[in-house]
């Protein structure tokens, strides 16, 4: 029977899928070989289904296991959410630790404010923070793997809504341009881009202005273009909040007409409410 599964039977799935093999898995957790084994052997018989693949190179998921091991991670969660929430609505302190997701420039300019109010509210709040490219299933995939409790997101995320993350806006930014300070004609520069830049709805717009070359810089990060565009290399176009508190780099307003970065955040529909994650949506929403 499925409620016959233990936390420590969805750990022991959970840690070989992360360190991919049962030995690592049995290091991990401070147990045997065959204690793991036999513990994935008795899951494999609860819910009749073969969960891992074995061979030389570790072990993998099957189909089955990667849904088993999904929930499963979402179970485990839940469970320190209930833990952590009803401590806190009894009125102890929430000791919990929050995992976070984020783009590096929403890493950079939106969570150290918000964050800073959230431990003056929470002293004992544990915050991890882990920044992945937006690219692909970007920062959203961290949540969807377990891997993060929230992700901020640029808006639309690129997941199937099979995934069943929720989440929602928490600011609206325009573009904007950057040049060096005291070019004569910082238009006549080369366009330099990053990877992460644009989405569908901004690379139209690129396209249809005639005053804007092709890119002629690519490069992986943010922080390289904005440093390049110091050194006199060459403009940009950029999320306003990019090049936020930057001395050394001119802003000017793209008019009513520029694109605009939504900026948003997703969790799990069993994390959403949880007053961790729920405490730092109201602290990124309040910077806007």
């Amino acid at each position: 029977m499925l409620d016959d599964l233990t936390a420590a039977e969805l750990r022991i799935l959970a840690t070989i899928d992360s360190e991919g093999s049962f030995s690592a898995a049995a290091a991990k957790l401070g147990l045997t070989q065959s204690a793991v084994s036999h513990s994935v052997r008795g899951t494999e018989r609860k819910v009749g289904a073969v969960l891992f693949e074995r061979g030389r190179q570790g072990a993998r998921p099957t189909a089955a296991g990667e849904r088993a091991i999904k929930h499963g991670r979402g179970v485990l969660r839940l469970m320190a959410v209930l833990q952590e929430d009803t401590r806190a609505a009894s009125g102890a302190e929430l000791a919990a630790r929050l995992r976070i997701a984020a783009f590096r420039s929403a890493a950079a300019q939106l969570l150290p404010p918000a964050l800073t109010r959230l431990r003056a509210r929470y002293p004992q709040l544990a915050v991890d923070v882990s920044i992945v490219r937006d690219v692909g299933g970007g920062t959203a995939q961290e949540v969807v793997a377990g891997r993060a409790d929230i992700a901020i997101v640029n808006l639309p995320h690129r997941l199937p809504a099979s995934t069943g993350l929720v989440g929602g806006t928490l600011l609206e930014e325009p573009y904007v341009l950057i040049h060096p300070p005291g070019h004569p004609d910082p238009r006549s520069l080369p366009v330099i881009d990053w990877t992460e830049n644009c989405s569908a709805s901004t690379k139209e717009w690129f396209a249809a202005q005639d005053w804007l070359p092709s890119a002629t810089i690519n490069v992986a990060d943010d922080t390289v273009l904005l440093s390049m565009v110091a050194h006199g290399l060459g403009m940009a176009v950029v999320p306003r909040s990019t090049a936020a508190d930057r001395a050394d780099v001119v802003r000017e307003d793209l008019g009513a007409g520029a694109p605009r970065r939504t900026v948003g955040y997703v969790a799990a529909p069993e994390l959403a409410r949880s007053t961790a994650v729920r405490a730092l949506v109201r602290e990124l929403r309040s910077l806007s």
